[in-house]
């Protein structure tokens, strides 16, 4: 079996990836060859994470959820989020075929600070992220903003539009989150299956924009 990493890609002879992208174990000079990319789903806490996640993936997703306890209620900010109970403490994990030949395996990053060391170890391998975003609570995603600007991730962000909340454009948001230009930012419910798979397929197509044009300047650069 062979596996190829290159801009989050990983070309699998088997059934599946492991959790840090490489190709899980598979029969050997099997036809069914795919290609896997690894997706991050970040943002902050409460924002709607688990629940893109396990509203698109086909399998059911791997999850690392723990009750919100007393000793929490100091660092965790649940304004807005009051009737949140539980939180992601390592990531979720879940799968999506967007097309024959091509899945995507999504993982949830935790979303406070005290768990972000875990950020490094999600990010290898990516392909590029999602940012979730609450309009209540913009200033949140800021820290996953910056995360991936300064690691050169591609990433698009993904708005949900929560019940009851403001409603603001796309550009009101880039503007508010002072994006780099060309920086997607979509609309979507985290809990309807079909506009998570839209945004999903808005990331991708983005990243590959950007990871060719990294290529072809790299290559310019040599000659």
């Amino acid at each position: 079996m062979s596996s190829e990493h290159a801009g989050g890609a990983v070309r699998e002879d088997g059934d599946g990836v492991n959790a840090d992208g490489g190709a899980a174990p598979g029969e050997a000079g099997g036809e069914n060859t795919a290609l896997a990319l690894k997706i991050l789903v970040a943002g902050g806490f409460g924002v709607g994470k688990t629940t893109l996640v396990g509203a698109v993936s086909e399998i059911r997703p791997l999850r690392t959820e723990e009750l919100l306890s007393e000793a929490g209620q100091s660092v965790d900010d649940t304004e807005g989020v009051e009737r949140k109970t539980t939180t992601t403490v390592a990531m979720d994990f879940g799968r999506i075929t967007i097309r024959s030949g091509l899945s995507l395996y999504l993982f949830g990053t935790p979303g406070q600070d005290r768990f972000w060391f875990l950020w490094d170890e999600l990010s290898q391998g990516a392909l590029g992220a999602v940012v979730l975003a609450d309009t209540r609570r913009l200033e949140d995603c800021f820290p996953a903003v910056d995360y991936f600007e300064h690691r050169r991730i591609p990433f698009v962000v993904a708005v949900n539009c929560f019940s009851g909340a403001r409603s603001y454009g796309e550009q009101d948001v880039s503007r508010a989150l002072d994006l780099d230009p060309g920086t997607p930012v979509v609309l979507c419910d985290a809990r309807d299956r079909a506009s998570g798979k839209e945004v999903l397929i808005r990331m991708v197509e983005y990243a590959g924009r950007m990871h060719t044009a990294r290529l072809l300047d790299s290559v310019g650069q040599v000659y």
